[in-house]
């Protein structure tokens, strides 16, 4: 049975906050930190305990990754794909791949992804995909091309979707040593720069008849599975604002030069930025508070699968509940990456101090799935009654 190992975890955060600045400046890519993290218990939170993972709350989940997020927030994202396909694993039928997968995972696995595509195929569109199942001797052959691959560059196996040549979806979980894949770091945007969100090409890579699942039924409602991915990305956001909070408190202890028309001598006891950093920490608490609350209402909606008593009401709660974090979380923390510079002054604008990552990181993280649009949703859902989207975008 694997547990999680708070002090080793500590320890591999600590090491992984230390570099993630520089890393970020540089662009040198935390894979040896990552390796490490698979002997903290931390990749096996939500595996079940009798496939030797912690079988642990996604209370407990959101609260570890928070922590990891504070740490570098490109590495958290990157596992976004690996605890989502565990939380899928966790609703799939017994079969030969999904006993397969547990096994891999258990054994140290990281699990990446490649679903999306640049082929014109909406967003969950998986119909449309133009990557390629074809049927071969031993098996079948895959062959096209993904991008926002996030956490491929870290992982040891690549969750693939693609189509049959009937025009059937299809998916493999493969390793990522297999003929004919290429993974390219090639993400370019301007936060989460060591996500490994770039692009993975696939060119007749071979899997067994036993690693493809083709059109398989969805066991939980997919907006039971959604809400997990958009809470994945807001407790990002948290660790991001946690470590804008840690940063405002440092710099404003070691500044020694105060403003000529300030009140005192030392920024320390300058009460408008003393002001200015409580405003921080207050909304560091508030953001962090939020996703655990809303991981309460997932669990609810957890234990609720497991026993076949799933209530519409009870996920359309959790699931508004979720988006209204995003948008509550992302104001929250954008508001802080901002007020960082009003605590570190002209300084803290250098490109060696790198602070505006955390904005550039927060921003890039808020991004994903419109706040305007969620905002929407909710209104008609409170006022009208309309339900909301059953998918994993909301």
């Amino acid at each position: 049975m694997t547990e999680v190992r708070p002090q080793e975890l500590a320890r591999v955060l600590e090491e992984l906050e230390a570099g993630s600045a520089q890393r970020e400046l540089t662009g040198e890519r935390p894979h040896d930190v990552v390796a490490r993290l698979r002997g903290t218990g931390f990749l096996k939170l939500r595996l079940p305990r009798e496939h030797g993972g912690a079988d642990a709350t996604l209370r407990e989940v959101f609260s570890s990754l928070i922590d990891v997020a504070r740490a570098d927030s490109s590495v958290a994202q990157a596992l976004r794909a690996h605890f989502a396909y565990v939380e899928g694993l966790r609703f799939t039928p017994d079969s030969p791949a999904r006993t397969a997968a547990l096994e891999a995972i258990a054994a140290g696995s990281v699990i990446g992804n490649a679903i999306t595509e640049p082929s014109g195929a909406a967003a969950g569109d998986f119909a449309g995909l133009a990557t390629t199942f074809v049927p071969t001797d031993d098996g079948w052959a895959i062959t096209g091309t993904k991008f926002y691959s996030t956490g491929t560059l870290y992982a040891d196996r690549v969750w693939v979707w693609g189509v049959t040549d009937q025009g059937v979806p299809a998916s493999a979980l493969i390793p990522l040593e297999r003929p004919g894949i290429k993974v390219v770091d090639d993400w370019d945007g301007f936060g989460q720069r060591a996500s490994g969100s770039g692009s993975t090409h696939f060119e007749g890579t071979p899997a067994t008849r036993e690693e493809v699942v083709v059109a398989g039924a969805e066991a939980p409602p997919r907006l039971a599975i959604g809400s997990f991915l958009q809470l994945f990305l807001t407790a990002v956001i948290v660790g991001n604002l946690e470590a804008a909070d840690h940063d405002a408190q440092a710099l404003i202890r070691g500044r020694s030069r105060g403003i000529t028309h300030a009140t005192t001598d030392l920024p320390r006891h300058d009460p408008v930025l003393l002001q200015q950093v409580g405003d921080i920490a207050s909304k560091a608490y508030a953001a962090r508070a939020i996703v655990l609350d809303a991981a309460s209402l997932l669990d609810d909606v957890d234990a609720q699968l497991h026993n076949r008593e799933l209530d519409g009401t009870a996920v359309q709660a959790a699931g508004r509940r979720v988006a209204e974090a995003k948008i509550s979380v992302e104001r929250l923390a954008l508001d802080a990456a901002t007020a960082l510079f009003e605590v570190g002054g002209a300084s803290a604008t250098r490109a060696g101090a790198n602070l505006d990552r955390h904005w550039r990181n927060i921003r890039t993280l808020a991004s994903h799935n419109s706040t305007r649009l969620k905002a929407r949703v909710i209104g008609d859902h409170v006022i009208n009654g309309a339900d909301l989207p059953d998918n994993t975008y909301f």
